[in-house]
């Protein structure tokens, strides 16, 4: 199984959808962007979902005790830091939290440290974050070894499944790549793409590994969702 988050959720129908459809994660942003909520819009939709759901806050530089509060206020699970936050704030939020996703961008020498992170998870994004713009995945093999890699950055559904046999992702995270207009999710897209990814991540896994090809791709086992086993 591969983690798949549908990120940049704005109303109840979308986070329903995505739900339906067996994402693992919803994503609400409380950053400057189109696609922003409120903690009281969240709060709603939220309720409605099943508890097995991961629902996250995205958030960029924001106060650590502003972050925490917002989290408690709209019931969510989760945060997601996106901006340039230090150590010691990441630390202090998941103390706080159930579990912190820390992004850095591909290419970044910081990736290359981001082991030492408190964040539960590694989220790998485009030099251009938000954009939808895809980059060079080989990028990615900066990543540190022996954590949770999320890969995001311009997927989509026609391109998702290059992307997991290159990275080996432990998951992937999507937004723009499956709308019909920011902030409003696309159903087919959305299907799609969650289909693709699931297909290629069983197919993946069944196959074995040649490790120089791995090698050539500039692919790190350890990053594999299979690390959980």
């Amino acid at each position: 199984m591969i983690f798949v988050k549908i990120c940049g959720i704005t109303n109840e129908d979308d986070a329903l959808l995505a739900t339906a459809l067996d994402a693992d994660a919803l994503g609400f942003v409380f950053a400057p962007s189109p696609r922003r909520v409120d903690p009281e819009t969240v709060r709603d939709i939220v309720r409605r979902l099943p508890r097995e759901v991961h629902t996250i806050g995205v958030f960029r530089d924001e106060r650590p005790e502003r972050i925490v509060e917002i989290v408690g206020r709209a019931g969510l699970r989760g945060v997601q830091l996106h901006g340039d936050e230090p150590a010691s704030e990441v630390k202090w939020i998941r103390e706080r939290v159930q579990f912190v996703i820390q992004a850095f961008t591909a290419g970044d020498p910081a990736l290359r440290t981001a082991g030492k992170s408190a964040a539960d998870i590694i989220l790998v994004d485009s030099p251009d974050p938000g954009s939808g713009k895809v980059f060079d995945w080989r990028l990615a093999e900066g990543a540190p070894r022996g954590k949770r890699i999320l890969l995001a950055g311009g997927l989509t559904p026609e391109n998702v499944g290059d992307a997991i046999r290159l990275v080996r992702p432990w998951g992937v995270d999507v937004s723009s790549g499956v709308e019909r207009q920011a902030g409003r999710k696309d159903p087919g897209k959305l299907r799609r793409f969650v289909i693709e990814a699931r297909e290629t991540a069983a197919d993946v896994d069944d196959r074995p590994i040649d490790l120089t090809d791995d090698e050539v791709a500039g692919v790190t086992r350890p990053w594999d969702w299979q690390i959980d086993a």
